[in-house]
Formats: structure tokens, sequence, C-alpha cells
């Protein structure tokens, strides 16, 4: 992410939520000037309508008076149209994020690290981490990889299964270093082979002592049913285990992680207990013919698998609706790219690099720019109960286009988008 160096003077500018930065009373009087500008030309005009006999009169006092008022709404406009181009707000997180390992995680983290403050790593490697002894020895790779006075800090995770016990949980909880535990049905999504088969059963010990130590739990909610079509497994899992689940232990903190359904949307803001969801790029931007379209488009391919139209606005409405449930996680998830293009792909849309670019195409098309910061840097910490960043980004609309490809030594990688312009661009402070 290239540095940011703002202007001084009268033209540095900021349109952070109720801040405006040099020009900022210049430009508070020029849009009231404005905004009376239009009212006197409604009310005037009103006036005028109401009246034939004093129309002529009327009209002509009025286009003296409105002559110069509108060279300055103009002015304002313009001073406006300049500030909305331009947001600064804190520093982002990342809370759903996969970063592998090997080759793959020195090709990958840097891209996160450049854009976000921390990130939740999830543990789904090969073998998958279970242990904190594990979490840590994982968090230790990635800082290897990270570039050089990085400040980016990985959050680990564990990976539930049925024989974790709960003194495990303890363990994680003083190491200071995992902030989750995940949840993944066995053969729900990549490497969750090693998944949950019973929760209530081999796994309620272990849930009790996380919501005892206030560990989240975040979970894949997808049942793994043959007979459940797949685009019903998330409404099926919502009925079948979390609803259950918080019903049966109201204190455990639980994230429903990359949200698909607005059966998912209605569960999460109707439960008054400790639930949160992720919401990801994709499941914001794309619906399920975004699949189809133009042939099979392997890149598009994700778990939960994308979901109609009518979810996907659903998902929009809840996340810039200013919800404090809902909250930034990428679930980027890179693979070599004949992984993907080839007759068994694999899940996953790789995002890291133009996240960010695109939660505010979103929030700017629904008309919520003031509550992008909310979603992307307060929500997720203040759910986890760890502190907000201090630094800022700045995110100026500015066109760009998404490469085609991030080559590495093994092969390269597709992002999400790849080839396309978009309007939004991220500069550190």
């Amino acid at each position: 992410m290239p540095e940011n160096k703002p202007a001084s003077g009268p033209e540095r500018f900021s349109s952070r939520p109720g801040k405006t930065i040099g020009i900022g009373s210049r430009l508070c009087a020029l849009t009231l000037e404005a905004y009376q500008y239009q009212a006197a030309q409604y009310a005037l005009l009103g006036t005028i309508s109401s009246s034939k006999g004093r129309r002529r009169h009327h009209t002509m006092k009025t286009d003296k008076m409105l002559k110069g008022a509108s060279s300055v709404y103009r002015l304002s406009s313009a001073v406006y149209e300049a500030v909305r181009m331009e947001l600064t707000i804190t520093h982002p997180d990342d809370w759903h994020l996969h970063l592998r390992d090997g080759e793959l995680l020195g090709a990958v983290a840097p891209h996160s690290a450049a854009h976000f403050g921390r990130a939740i790593v999830m543990p789904n490697l090969r073998p998958p981490i279970t242990t904190t002894a594990a979490a840590v020895s994982y968090r230790e790779s990635i800082l290897k990889a990270l570039p050089a006075k990085c400040s980016f800090q990985p959050l680990m995770t564990l990976y539930l299964t049925d024989s974790m016990q709960p003194e495990e949980i303890k363990l994680a909880r003083k190491s200071g270093v995992v902030f989750a535990v995940k949840l993944y049905p066995v053969g729900a999504t990549t490497n969750s082979q090693d998944g949950v088969t019973d929760l209530f059963g081999k796994c309620l010990p272990v849930l009790e002592e996380m919501a005892r130590q206030s560990m989240p739990l975040l979970v894949h909610g997808e049942v793994t049913d043959s007979n459940v079509d797949v685009f019903d497994r998330e409404k099926a899992f919502i009925e079948t285990v979390l609803q259950p689940l918080v019903q049966r232990l109201p204190q455990l903190k639980v994230v429903m992680e990359h949200i698909t359904t607005a059966d998912a949307v209605k569960f999460v803001e109707s439960y008054e207990g400790p639930v949160a969801a992720t919401v990801t790029p994709q499941h914001l931007l794309l619906n399920r013919n975004s699949l189809f379209q133009g042939g099979l488009q392997p890149h598009n391919y994700c778990l939960p698998v994308l979901k109609r139209e009518t979810h996907r606005q659903a998902i929009v409405l809840a996340v810039t609706s200013g919800s404090k449930r809902f909250f930034l996680g990428t679930d980027s998830a890179p693979h070599e790219r004949r992984r993907k293009e080839c007759s068994c792909g694999c899940a996953g849309i790789y995002s890291a690099p133009i996240a960010l670019s695109l939660y505010a195409k979103v929030f700017e098309e629904a008309g919520a720019l003031d509550k992008l910061e909310a979603f992307t840097s307060f929500n997720g910490p203040d759910f986890y109960g760890l502190p907000r960043n201090k630094s800022k980004i700045t995110m100026r609309k500015s066109p760009w286009v998404v490469p085609e490809s991030f080559p590495f030594s093994v092969g390269e990688i597709v992002p999400m988008f790849a080839g396309k312009t978009l309007q939004w661009q991220t500069f550190m402070n």
C-alpha cells in the first residue's frame, strides 16, 4: 500500500463523519448558503406561482438574488464533491482470514499486512492447528513472512475437534496468542476432514469452558448432510445446530462466519445474546448467477456458496444499517491458479489486496459511507473485547485496475475481480 503524504494548508481535507480539516468552516458556510439558495428558490417560486399578478415583479427580483447564489451553490457542490472523494478512517482489521502456510503464506501475508492492522487467522491447515503450542508456532511462521518493521498482528485460533479437552481452552486463554476456536462441521469446506462430528455430545465440555473463559466460537454455519440442498445448508444449520447451541449456552460468544442468507441476518439481529457475524466482499457483491455467467467461473466459487440476489440484498441492508453485530471478515482464501481451474476446483476467493476497495464500493452504493468505519474498524474489536486500532488509513476515490494475478514461486493466485477497474484505493497515514 503506497505511503500517504497528506497535503498541508487550505487544500487538506478529510470526510470523516462530523469532521472537516483545513477548509471545514468554509465548506460549512458554502454548504449552508447552498441550502439557503435552494430553499429560497423553492419558496420564491412557490410565491410566484401563487400570485399571477405579481409574477413579473417577483421573477425579476428573484433572478438577481439567485444569480449570485447559484455561483456559491456550484462552488459548494464542487467542494463537497472533493471532500466526498477521500475518507480517513481507523485502521481496519480482518476478522476472518486464511493465510495458508509454506510458499503460499509468504506470497499472501504481505497483502493482508498492507491493508489491515490485525486478522483472525483460520486454523484449517494440514495438519490443523488444534493446540496452543501449534498456534504459537504458526504465528511465528506468519511473523517471519511479513515485511520488516511491519506492525500487523495475527490473532490465532484453534481448530475444534471431537477430542479437544477443556484444559486446552485454559492454555489458549493464558497464552495471549489464541483469541477464538473455529468450528468446522466435518466435510464442510477446505481441510475440514478433521472437523466436528458430534458437537453436543463430544464437544460440550469444551464449549462450556469457552463460555467461562469468554473465548468466542467461530462457526462455519453449514450442515453437511448430503440430503440437504447446498443452497439450504446455512438455514438448516441455524435451525438444527445454532439455535439449540445458543439456547443451551447463552453466555457463549458466537460469530457466525461469512453469512450468506437472509436467514442468517434474521438470526443474528433477533438473538439478544453475544452473537455476531462476519461478512465477505463476495457475499455483498455477487449472487449465484456469478458462478455461471459466460461459462463456469471457478474464481467465484467459495463455501458457503453464493446465494440468490434476495439474500445478497438482505446482507447489504444489514451491514449498511449501522448494526454493531456485523463486521468485516474477508474469508480471503488463496489457492494456486491450477487448483482453481481444474476438473475439481478448490473453494475459496482471494480478496485480501482489494477487499477494502470492495467494501467501500458497497457502502458508497448504499449511501452509507458514514457507517463504513464502524463496520471495518469498530464492531470487530468491540465484540472481541479488544482495543480499537489507533492508527488511521485514507481511502481515496481514484480508479485503478486489479492485477490479473499475483505470481509467486510455484505458480500464481488470481484475485477477485481480476482485471477489473475499482474506484477506491487505500493509503496508510
